[in-house]
């Protein structure tokens, strides 16, 4: 198969992952928000990046790994990491508010947008004297086109649904609250992308040695992973103090406190997949520049598709007008142009 269509097939497999880790965290009963997000977040923010990276890396080379790559380099990929923190954060919220269809769709874009078009400025990169740099500034108008639609089309809904339909859809619905959350996800969550940019250097030591292409973004993980880590471990523990919520942990019964901590952990897995395939797919494309810098464009686009596959599924646009899905295609559309756009110059 060509190495192409391997790597997108990765990318693909990924964000489908990632998409779909909010359902089985819907099924976590009895657990307040902040007590299921970081149980899901010490599986997927601490423990799988570790467990990747030590199945990728010899054992007796980790730490010359550690040692070898610039501190700068893991000092960056920390502070990107915690900033994005901050994104995935809200990101999850964005949901709460918006349901995973619309949520997943305005973070995603925005998260889209400016993750593909900040690294070439930070590069010192004029986009106004090449036509690459005209189909990038293109591409996000298209893309906040879109975001406007898909917002419109919330809004449609929105208008249309009864207080019973809209708990029915999703059980914390609010427009204005999760539409101003999600655009803020998407920005802060860009900083992925720049923390996995930053930590290049740690993937180089990791191959030098011994670390396969495939893998080799696992180390830069562990560090990305941290930040967030610790961003959303000191909002989580706020909340614990605010809502005297921690005991949950223990006031559950056995089986409910069996299953959550399952739903946890699958929730968790699927969400750091995205991450994982989306470095294996690159190792496929590494040879083509202009596919490796629109990789995170290809991924949210795919979950932008992906998110609204559930949405669908799981019935939160149920009893939508014609109208209102026509409206929210459209803005779907044009997502999924903005982001694909630019690789067409």
């Amino acid at each position: 198969m060509n190495s192409i269509l391997i790597g997108i097939l990765l990318m693909t497999i990924g964000s489908f992952a990632g998409s779909s880790y909010y359902v089985p965290i819907n099924k976590i009963k009895n657990w307040s928000w902040e007590t299921y997000w970081i149980a899901q977040g010490i599986v997927s923010w601490i423990l799988l990046p570790w467990v990747f990276t030590l199945y990728a890396v010899p054992f007796d080379a980790l730490g010359t790994v550690l040692t070898s790559a610039p501190v700068s380099s893991m000092a960056l990929a920390v502070l990107f990491g915690a900033l994005w923190g901050v994104g995935g954060l809200t990101w999850g919220l964005s949901m709460r508010y918006l349901g995973i269809s619309l949520g997943q769709s305005v973070s995603a874009g925005f998260c889209a947008a400016f993750g593909t078009i900040i690294p070439p400025i930070v590069a010192g990169e004029n986009l106004f004297t090449t036509p690459g740099g005209w189909a990038l500034l293109i591409g996000v108008a298209i893309s906040l086109a879109g975001i406007a639609v898909i917002g419109y089309a919330g809004s449609l809904r929105d208008k249309a649904m009864s207080a019973e339909e809209k708990k029915a859809a999703v059980k914390e619905f609010a427009l204005k609250k999760g539409l101003i959350i999600a655009i803020f996800a998407g920005l802060m969550s860009a900083c992925m992308n720049y923390g996995l940019a930053a930590g290049q250097p740690i993937a180089d030591a990791a191959i030098a040695n011994g670390c396969s292409e495939l893998l080799s973004f696992s180390p830069v993980h562990i560090f990305v992973m941290f930040g967030g880590f610790l961003t959303n471990f000191i909002y989580c523990v706020y909340l614990f103090r605010k809502n005297k919520s921690f005991h949950e942990y223990r006031t559950v019964g056995g089986s409910v406190l069996a299953s959550n901590l399952l739903f946890s952990l699958l929730g968790g897995s699927l969400w750091y997949m995205q991450f994982l395939f989306l470095g294996m797919g690159q190792s496929f494309i590494a040879d083509n520049a202009m596919l490796v810098a629109f990789s995170w464009s290809i991924l949210m686009s795919l979950n932008i598709v992906f998110s609204n596959f559930w949405g669908i599924v799981l019935k939160e646009w149920k009893g939508s007008s014609s109208k209102t899905i026509v409206v929210l295609c459209v803005g779907l559309l044009l997502l999924i142009v903005s982001v694909f756009f630019p690789s067409l110059f």
